[in-house]
């Protein structure tokens, strides 16, 4: 027990929307937050998350969140991780500060409702050179920046590699991007795989990944108002927006979120 006695303990809620898992805190802890992000987001030897939510008090906002990746880098938004802090809240409508600016969310029965900030940066059909071969892939801004690449077989895709080719990409230099892979499956119905930047890999869903290929899909098929997207998890996210010619205004995503458990975590 001496050996705990002089640990920093940290108290933490696991969270999960839509397969991606977060590790939540509402105090900021003492030293490095990206050295204990990486340390507890290990799946090996942490609690395990693809990121770290920092909650906190702010003006004029319900809530501040801020993501660490589980790489320690820090996202401007996260639109599964803000659904996890809505309902972490406990608010049935709570107004969210984050680095890409304020958002709202609504607690609805088993499902959470967030508001996204109005996308920008659209780009379509730019060409790009991946592995020797030219491709046409699409970009835009949905609070972070997303290339969504639309592709058939989905289930065969090797998103780690190709994804990883796509997010280092000089053409996205020197943030990088999220790369989405997107598949069409029914009028207003699409299936998504993400390669997310931070975690560096492929996750189980991404928030703004799914409405950036989403709203990508909208424009390329003059869709006004709702399009649905299957995730890696299996989840079905619901995307509303509303389109004016080619810009986007209104953007909800909806979905699953809940707490895991709770635990202490020792430094």
């Amino acid at each position: 027990m001496s050996l705990l006695n002089n640990m920093q303990k940290i108290k933490f809620t696991k969270m999960v929307a839509s397969g991606n898992d977060f590790v939540v805190i509402d105090k900021k802890p003492a030293g490095n937050l990206c050295a204990l992000t990486r340390a507890i987001c290990d799946r090996k030897f942490g609690a395990g998350a693809d990121g770290l939510l920092l909650i906190s008090k702010a003006k004029n906002a319900d809530l501040r969140m801020r993501i660490i990746n589980a790489d320690g880098s820090e996202a401007e938004m996260c639109g599964n991780g803000a659904r996890c802090a809505a309902l972490f809240s406990g608010k049935q409508k709570a107004r969210i500060l984050t680095l890409a600016g304020l958002i709202n969310s609504r607690l609805c029965a088993s499902q959470v409702r967030i508001q996204l900030t109005d996308p920008k940066a659209v780009k379509l059909d730019i060409p790009l050179k991946v592995n020797g071969r030219l491709i046409k892939v699409n970009f835009i801004n949905t609070g972070v920046p997303h290339v969504v690449v639309f592709v058939n077989g989905l289930d065969k895709m090797d998103v780690d590699s190709i994804g990883r080719l796509i997010r280092w990409h000089i053409k996205f230099s020197p943030g990088g991007t999220n790369v989405n892979f997107v598949e069409v499956k029914e009028n207003n119905l699409i299936g998504v795989r993400t390669f997310e930047r931070g975690v560096e890999a492929e996750t189980l869903a991404c928030g703004t990944g799914s409405t950036a290929s989403a709203l990508i899909f909208a424009l390329k098929n003059n869709l006004n108002d709702l399009v649905r997207v299957k995730t890696r998890s299996g989840e079905v996210l619901k995307i509303y927006f509303n389109k004016e010619k080619n810009k986007f205004k209104d953007v909800w995503l909806e979905g699953s979120s809940r707490i895991v458990y709770k635990g202490e975590y020792y430094v």
